[in-house]
């Protein structure tokens, strides 16, 4: 069975069609009127392979396809068709497109699979307007408590009315949550987002693991005073004790540990923010990404401990607030050696981890995971830029086969 690629093109240029033309790239956002067109065009799709088409009660597009032996649980293939603003082709977009072109090899050469197959498409994988990520991952592990469908957009419409109106049903969302045991496996297809494949020669990566994040704000609040006229050792400054404390946390970050650590402070406010006045509060929030948490409570917790040191130094104070974390996700050795087995079958392969946040973190909760990369051309992602070759994107297609084929047979 081999991979069409000029079929998989096709489908990657249709959904690029669906896109906010106001807007730079590819954009095409969770809720909006070019999402809603790319998912009836999906489900066009998947009807025309005979899929049995549903939307759960988290609005997430699946097509079932049956398998032999009725009792046992699916095997899921998925990722998402929303973007970034200003996003690319292929983020999310492969891994739906490669569960439709595995749905026509098995029909066109008479396979049917023992389990059951669900080619899923998740709701608002992206970070969305509601400042939720995962929506529809979230919705079907039953990880989308109360708290977050009253959050509201930018119109005041909440994520609970948003899921009704993609054909959702929240009321239902425990009722129909999906169990350990409902799920068998969960695979996806995605681009790298990175450069390592593409430096190091090869198409095909098997991931190890999805890093966990941290995020914290930090608080800064010194003295504001006029710039002119305060001696420089009586100030106060917040920015400047501030940007202290992030370069700590940079070289923090930088050690050498067991496992990698990636540490990242991307937003920040200076109050009162004018040139002739010395700050008197900073905020920023920095994330820390890795596969080892045990690392990442280390690395927080002497960053605290210099912060401190650093706020009597200078006369400040310093604040943080945990905003959020998430858990690391291993892939199980079993899964990964199957997965390795079947790209090295296909072309030159490595093990990767993921810095980025992917629905299997979610659906890890109920099941196994397991992921493949491709390249990305220069390591760009979430960027009009962002390219990969679509006969890299049929070499990742075709080795998603060969282990759902394994994993057929293997598992239960």
């Amino acid at each position: 069975m081999r991979v069409n690629t000029e079929r998989l093109k096709e489908d990657i240029e249709a959904l690029a069609n669906f896109v906010d033309k106001s807007q730079i790239g590819w954009t095409r956002r969770a809720f909006t009127p070019f999402y809603e067109e790319a998912r009836g065009w999906l489900k066009d799709k998947m009807k025309s392979l005979n899929l049995e088409v549903n939307v759960d009660a988290a609005a997430n597009v699946i097509g079932t396809l049956p398998g032999k032996e009725k009792h046992l649980p699916v095997i899921m293939i998925g990722s998402h068709i929303d973007t970034v603003k200003g996003g690319g082709r292929f983020d999310g977009i492969i891994g739906v497109v490669a569960g439709l072109e595995i749905v026509r090899l098995l029909k066109e050469n008479g396979i049917q699979l023992r389990h059951p197959l669900q080619v899923v498409d998740f709701t608002a994988e992206e970070p969305s307007e509601f400042g939720i990520s995962t929506i529809g991952s979230r919705g079907m592990v039953n990880n989308l408590p109360e708290t977050m469908l009253l959050r509201k957009d930018l119109q005041g419409i909440t994520l609970r009315e948003a899921l009704k109106r993609s054909g959702g049903n929240p009321e239902r969302l425990t009722l129909e949550a999906r169990k350990p045991g409902d799920v068998a496996l969960y695979l996806e297809l995605h681009i790298e987002q990175g450069p390592v494949l593409e430096q190091t020669n090869h198409q095909l990566g098997v991931v190890r693991g999805i890093a966990g994040i941290q995020r914290y704000r930090l608080t800064v609040e010194g003295e504001p005073n006029h710039a002119g006229t305060t001696p420089m050792n009586l100030r106060k400054d917040a920015l400047t004790a501030a940007a202290e404390i992030i370069l700590c946390f940079e070289q923090l970050c930088q050690e050498t540990y067991t496992e990698e650590v990636v540490g990242t402070v991307g937003k920040l406010m200076n109050e009162p923010n004018a040139a002739n006045v010395i700050p008197g509060k900073v905020t920023c929030e920095l994330e820390i990404r890795s596969l080892d948490k045990d690392i990442q409570d280390m690395i927080i917790t002497q960053l605290h401990h210099a912060a401190l040191q650093i706020s009597k130094r200078r006369g400040v104070s310093v604040q943080f607030d945990c905003l959020s974390q998430s858990e690391p996700i291993l892939v199980q050795n079993n899964v990964r050696s199957v997965i390795e087995q079947a790209c090295k079958e296909v072309a030159p392969t490595m093990f990767l981890s993921s810095g980025a946040g992917h629905d299997a973190n979610q659906i890890a909760r109920i099941a196994p995971i397991g992921m493949i990369f491709v390249p990305s051309k220069n390591g760009r992602s979430h960027c009009p830029e962002e390219w990969t070759d679509y006969e890299d994107v049929a070499l990742g297609v075709q080795a998603l086969l060969k282990a759902l084929l394994l994993f057929d047979q293997q598992l239960d």
